[in-house]
């Protein structure tokens, strides 16, 4: 791959999933392209999935090429949620109160109780669609059936092509949490990713999760928007995203960027959560139809005005093998603890 860079401005290039190929992505006003002739690569068609690390703190690139993984098909049928009781709403740009609710069991503040209802903020009133609060034990390999809503990958590999998913040996959900237990098996890493509302697509949509993660070398995890077609060329949004146990960034990308040779994403610079995900945060994202914008407890990370998707999307929640950092340690392990979960349009 033969990778250009701008003489003017600096660019940080990091790897990008693409078909069969690792694409190098611009930041801000850089530039960075990739001449994918040789490999075929024609157009956004050739996107399967891919999950960016938009930005790895030492710019490197992999030394080979992950196996793509394509769409996998839903692991259940999926049902609608019902739609829950409004409450009242909370003030603007404030994670909404609710009434206190079984789950990890800290307190009855805002941070700590699942959001019920309607929620008002940055002048639109959000209606939800989805929320669940895990109060339903499931051991491994039962997660999918005692919560037939969510759907996962299985079977494909990673983004880096290091780890395996396989929702059967990864999720379980005991007091009040859904837990992912990234490990390895026979020196393959076993990893998962979900749907929370299954495929439902979303024009735009707030969603919020209580977690928190092992400190586990060798894993990350990252909540997305993706788009329903799977054109990654329709944008995608990643937040909270990060290394397990260290701070996490946000990032949008911009729509029909990939089409000129290399995505866009959007802040241009990083800009990190105050705290690691070692303990337990909420981390919202909230798509609007002018503004993407980022929170960390309530408080504001990053806006970005100049990458909205405006196609539709599903909810995303990943936990894999890092990207561009070496291999995975097969003696490392470590959970992704999910105590609830809560989306809106």
């Amino acid at each position: 791959m033969v990778v250009k860079r701008s003489r003017r401005v600096a660019v940080v290039v990091a790897p990008v999933v693409l078909g069969a190929v690792w694409l190098a992505v611009s930041l801000g006003t850089g530039s960075a392209t990739a001449d994918t002739s040789a490999l075929g690569v024609t157009s956004s068609a050739d996107v399967v999935r891919v999950d960016p690390v938009w930005a790895n703190l030492d710019g490197t690139l992999p030394t080979s090429l992950p196996t793509p993984s394509a769409t996998p098909t839903a692991s259940a049928t999926p049902t609608v949620p019902a739609s829950p009781t409004a409450t009242a709403s909370p003030t603007a740009s404030a994670s909404p109160t609710a009434a206190p609710t079984s789950g990890s069991g800290v307190g009855t503040s805002p941070l700590t109780a699942m959001p019920v209802g309607s929620v008002t903020a940055n002048g639109r009133t959000w209606v939800q669609s989805y929320a669940e609060d895990f109060t339903k034990n499931a051991p491994l390999g039962s997660v999918l059936s005692t919560y037939p809503t969510i759907k996962a990958y299985d079977g494909q590999r990673d983004t880096s092509g290091q780890g395996l998913y396989a929702p059967n040996k990864v999720l379980s959900v005991s007091d009040g949490s859904l837990d992912f237990f990234l490990h390895s098996e026979n020196n393959q890493p076993l990893v998962s990713t979900i749907m929370p509302d299954g495929y439902a697509a979303h024009t735009t949509g707030r969603v919020s999760i209580r977690y928190k993660t092992d400190v586990a070398k060798g894993y990350k995890f990252v909540g997305m928007f993706w788009p329903s077609s799977d054109n990654w060329n329709e944008g995608e949004i990643d937040w909270p995203e990060g290394d397990l146990g260290g701070k996490v960034r946000p990032v949008s990308a911009v729509p029909g960027s990939y089409s000129n040779g290399a995505m866009t994403f959007m802040p241009s610079t990083q800009q990190f959560a105050a705290t690691t995900q070692a303990d337990w945060h909420v981390a919202t994202t909230e798509w609007d139809r002018t503004a993407v914008r980022f929170y960390w407890d309530g408080a504001l990370v990053a806006s970005v005005p100049n990458a909205v998707p405006t196609k539709p999307m599903r909810v995303t929640l990943q936990a894999e093998t890092f990207i561009g950092q070496g291999t995975v340690p097969t003696s490392t392990s470590g959970h992704v603890d999910i105590d609830w979960i809560s989306i809106w349009n």
